[in-house]
């Protein structure tokens, strides 16, 4: 089988025959031009593995190239050489459709990791050059966004596109709604899929120990560093780094990490000399990211820096024909996490009571709502009471007025408690704060359900379908909070 031909495009004699001698010895075909014309007409005659390209040529910018590339021969990746430092132009080669880009001077190393992150795009060129780059896991993960609704197949149909560069991804969405899942999925997809993930939550780390944890440290660096250690950048080496939350890093911090990326090099803290790491960037935030930037607390170089290609995650009240195919899944997995052999099923009205639900706390939130409906189902079978999913309005609206205006029973001690509590409040003003907001609250709740079983004459099934909840969830709530039916 022949080897993978790449083409090389620079005006630079030098540069140029350096990259031949470079690929040629890691067992490719080269062919070079020097100018737009020249990449043209190579490329209407042959199809090439990778296209690497300089940004500045003699009749015109590479990144005329790397439109026509990218809309035209979809299956070839195309990589920029920009000069050192020019962030400007290697954004704008990676928002053009650009695979990657090296930085002037190239460096070898880097060059090398490129191409055969490149060459795994192809599984025939991968098998060609085993010996250089190794055999890629090209077999698909199994999907993680679940849902067939609109939303949901046009973002796997971008999570798919991108996941063929190595362009930083800027996940945004509100909390719960995936954006961890679709990140794995984007490296599942990706040439990088059998490469390390590392997911680092930027809010959880102390800001004194950032930097030993982004980028290692040596032995004797500091106080407690008795051996060496590498930090979240050597540890995802070749793969793929999330930071999630990343609008919670601090500004000395993201100086830092904005010469990381650009240099694709990091320091550890005690060492001399940096060391490369190849990573893909992706990051994640439920908050405006633009908006920080203007506010002043989030800086607007890294900014663009990891704002390349923007994923944007739709609310789960977007996509509410998923919740029936996310509900089946969630409770498959609650049922196999608890080594259980019975199906939990959702029962009739469950589902539709989940539809009309607002879920400001997205599949998060559906997924703390069925762990907890499904230990109080019966047999396994969720009825709409087990979901609760409304907070039930105070009793006091339910009774008549005669009702409301009897005494409560003295064989009640709970319900004295109760008044002795709202007597409190009351002289505090309207705005007081209770001194133990738990008891207050378990007060208040007392309260609810000892009117219910009053107005039901202690029937529990009644005061439970008057409340709003399970039979189960109703008795649970009575021995909690000491409630039982007077002698």
């Amino acid at each position: 089988m022949a080897s993978p031909r790449i083409l090389v495009v620079d005006d630079e004699a030098d540069l140029r025959e350096l990259l031949e001698i470079t690929l040629v010895r890691m067992g490719l075909d080269v062919d070079s031009a020097d100018s737009l014309a020249a990449a043209r007409a190579h490329l209407a005659q042959n199809q090439y593995a990778l296209v690497l390209t300089d940004m500045r040529l003699p009749d015109g910018l590479g990144i005329e190239l790397v439109s026509e590339v990218a809309s035209s021969c979809k299956n070839t990746p195309i990589a920029v050489i920009t000069a050192f430092g020019s962030a400007e132009n290697a954004v704008a080669a990676l928002k053009a459709g650009a695979f990657d880009y090296v930085s002037k001077p190239v460096a070898l190393e880097q060059l090398r990791l490129l191409v055969r992150s490149a060459l795994r795009l192809d599984g025939a060129a991968v098998l060609s050059v085993r010996s250089v780059s190794g055999v890629a896991n090209m077999t698909a993960a199994p999907a993680r966004m679940i849902g067939e609704s609109p939303a949901m197949q046009a973002l796997r149909a971008q999570i798919a596109r991108l996941a063929r560069s190595m362009a930083p991804v800027a996940i945004s969405g509100e909390s719960g709604s995936g954006k961890e899942l679709a990140a794995r999925e984007i490296h599942s997809l990706s040439v990088r899929a059998d490469q390390p993930f590392v997911a680092v939550n930027c809010g959880a780390i102390p800001d004194n120990l950032m930097e030993a944890e982004f980028f290692g440290y040596r032995k004797g660096a500091f106080t407690g560093a008795m051996e060496d250690r590498d930090g979240f950048f050597q540890a995802a080496h070749g793969g793929t780094l999330m930071l999630d939350e990343v609008a919670d890093l601090p500004l000395a911090m993201q100086v830092k990490l904005l010469r990381a990326i650009q240099e694709r090099s990091v320091r550890k803290i005690g060492a001399t000399a940096e060391e490369p790491v190849d990573v893909r960037i992706i990051s994640a935030t439920h908050k405006n990211l633009a908006q920080c930037v203007e506010d002043g607390s989030f800086r607007q170089d890294l900014y663009y820096r990891l704002n390349v290609i923007e994923l944007a995650l739709p609310a789960l009240r977007e996509r509410r024909e998923d919740i029936a195919a996310l509900s089946d899944a969630i409770l498959l997995r609650l049922v196999s996490r608890n080594h259980s052999d019975n199906r939990a099923l959702l029962g009739p009205g469950a589902l539709e009571a989940l539809q009309q639900h607002g879920f400001p706390g997205n599949v998060r939130e559906l997924e703390n709502i069925l762990e907890r409906a499904l230990a109080f189902a019966e047999n396994g079978l969720i009825e709409t009471a087990d979901l609760a999913l409304k907070i039930s309005r105070p009793l006091a609206l339910t009774l008549s007025g005669a009702e409301r205006s009897q005494p409560r029973p003295q064989t009640q001690p709970q319900i004295a408690v109760v008044g002795a509590a709202d007597e409190t409040a009351g002289k505090s003003g309207d705005d007081a704060i209770p001194s133990c907001l738990p008891d207050y609250l378990n007060g208040i709740e007392r309260d609810i359900i000892q009117r219910a079983l009053i107005q039901t004459r202690f029937n529990r099934t009644q005061a439970a379908e008057l409340l709003g909840i399970s039979f189960r969830q109703l008795r649970y709530q009575m021995q909690k909070l000491d409630i039982s039916e007077p002698k």
